[in-house]
């Protein structure tokens, strides 16, 4: 089964903190800072909408480089193979993806090359004048606006950091175990319910 996480919008007031956290711990894990999730307002309720995970997940299948695919109960998104294509953001019916610009997870931050000052040459210039008036010139790659979308914080033992740090728990994690809980609290309400229920008449 899946996992992801989901908001009661009944307890969510709107802080921006589970945002602040899922670009602090990615950007701390080389990944890009832009957050996984977004709060949004809608009249009174304020919840945030991220990745769902989903089982026939849409945005892997139009990947054409397939940097994204299911691995377990989640659907991941590989940075670095990302192209930018945009299809993913298209095709999620949740509007759970975003693209930001940065350097791609296994590119190195510069590379000691001589490049040719052309203007046909394809390749950036370097940012830092100091490297110019050597024989080598350290250059750094270029950026490019790739795909971000939540990944569960896989990499935390603690699991997502936007479900740890709200305030008010208003972000839980939906994964087997609390649905097989949620199933039989369900079944024990209708059976209750049913118990009331006598010739067509319900009774306080």
């Amino acid at each position: 089964m899946k996992s992801f996480v989901i908001a009661d919008p009944m307890k969510c007031i709107g802080c921006g903190t589970c945002m602040a956290a899922c670009s602090t711990v990615h950007k701390k894990e080389g990944l890009q800072s832009h957050p996984r999730l977004t709060v949004i307002k809608h009249e009174d309720a304020t919840a945030p909408v991220m990745c769902r995970h989903c089982e026939d997940a849409p945005c892997a299948k139009v990947c054409p480089v397939q940097a994204i695919t299911k691995e377990g109960d989640r659907v991941l998104l590989n940075e670095t193979l990302c192209i930018g294509c945009t299809l993913c953001v298209v095709a999620c019916p949740f509007g759970a993806i975003a693209f930001d610009g940065s350097r791609p997870v296994a590119m190195a931050n510069s590379y000691d090359t001589f490049i040719p000052s052309t203007p046909r040459s394809s390749n950036p210039s370097t940012s830092v004048p100091s490297t110019f008036g050597q024989d080598i010139l350290a250059w750094e790659p270029g950026v490019k606006s790739i795909a971000v979308k939540c990944d569960l914080c896989g990499f935390r033992d603690d699991g997502p950091a936007c479900v740890e740090v709200c305030p008010t728990q208003a972000l839980v994690v939906v994964d087997e175990a609390s649905m097989a809980k949620a199933r039989r609290v369900k079944r024990q309400c209708a059976a209750e319910s049913s118990a009331v229920v006598k010739c067509g008449v319900v009774t306080e």
